[in-house]
């Protein structure tokens, strides 16, 4: 009953907002991340070797493109992968630093003392990179900032304290880099994900550690929204996946690759690919709804404060419309890193 009532606010917020006229454009994108948004970099620099393709598609952790390969093409970039891959050109378009496995901050969660970049590592390279040359964040582009679920499923710990301080000074870093327009990404109901309910974790514990980190991320987010001159662009995740099953999703509790005999890669009513990754048609509809957060932000807002809840709930509310309009979910086209120790060992 709770999340039927949710839902009918999310319909019903989508009344009291006016249409966008004007075009999303941004001239290049700037990705910083885990595997939900790793395009490729671990799969180059493990020879191809992790995710293992098929069941894995190129390098992404799910069945087909992710989020960033749907977002790019709607805003029509592209970015080459990280610097830190061999022989990977550097775009005009951007770039992505997502690698699976980051933590939120220095390390990698899943591969420790590896010298793989956390999310926090790979603002702060980013950002030395550019006083090293006397350079600033170019204004017009878009930067997009998605971690620290890993944080709490290697291991979990009791609190959010040390994520959220990590999110928190990658996005003040980013901002004190010149950077003006951030996509930033909150955290799914971690207990939800078929993960939580194997290998001995507690599910109540990860509920309770990603409501505290989405929390924390809100106030974070709150006090930038109070600089004129920034645009946070909110994507509310645990919103997003709440109202998964009337968004067109079947299964919504188990992994596609955990029911061989019903899965279908690449075209599957499942929101999760593996233990703890979305699958393609899960990324596609991440891409839309940040796509949606960004046009509302351009919005005329009522006089009362809407809050983070209502950029998210207008994305959700964009969504739905799109699909609408389409006469079936595009087959072709998050999170949180799958143990690269044993995910395809599982699988």
């Amino acid at each position: 009953m709770k999340k039927q009532a949710v839902a009918a606010g999310f319909v019903l917020f989508s009344f009291m907002l006016p249409t966008k006229a004007s075009a999303v454009s941004f001239d290049q994108l700037y990705v910083f991340g885990d595997s939900l948004s790793d395009t490729g970099n671990i799969y180059n620099l493990t020879d191809k070797g992790y995710p293992q393709s098929p069941p894995y598609f190129e390098g992404r952790f799910s069945d087909g493109p992710n989020w960033v390969d749907y977002f790019g093409d709607q805003l029509g970039l592209k970015p080459t992968l990280s610097p830190i891959i061999p022989s990977t050109p550097i775009s005009t378009q951007g770039i992505n630093f997502a690698i699976g496995g980051a933590s939120s901050g220095l390390d990698n969660a899943v591969v420790p003392d590896s010298g793989l970049p956390g999310v926090l590592k790979q603002v702060l390279d980013f950002a030395g990179t550019l006083k090293a040359n006397n350079q600033t964040a170019n204004p017009d582009a878009l930067y997009t900032l998605w971690g620290g679920g890993n944080d709490f499923l290697f291991p979990n710990p009791k609190d959010s304290t040390t994520p959220n301080s990590n999110i928190s000074v990658a996005l003040n870093t980013l901002v004190g880099a010149g950077a003006k327009n951030i996509l930033v990404f909150n955290l799914p109901d971690l207990g939800e994900l078929p993960a939580a309910k194997s290998r001995g974790r507690n599910p109540t514990a990860l509920s309770q550690s990603s409501s505290e980190f989405d929390l924390g991320l809100a106030e974070t987010v709150s006090v930038l929204n109070q600089n004129p001159n920034l645009n946070i662009f909110s994507v509310d995740i645990y919103s997003l996946f709440n109202q998964a099953s009337a968004l067109g999703f079947t299964n919504v509790t188990e992994s596609c690759l955990s029911r061989p005999d019903i899965c279908n890669p690449g075209n599957n009513k499942f929101l999760f690919w593996d233990d703890v990754h979305p699958t393609t048609a899960a990324h596609k509809l991440v891409a839309d709804t940040a796509l949606a957060a960004i046009e509302a932000k351009s919005v005329p807002e009522p006089a009362i404060n809407l809050g983070i809840l209502a950029v998210g709930a207008f994305g959700v509310v964009g969504v739905l419309k799109r699909q609408q309009k389409r006469s079936a979910l595009v087959s072709a086209g998050r999170v949180f890193d799958a143990q690269l120790s044993h995910t395809i060992v599982e699988n």
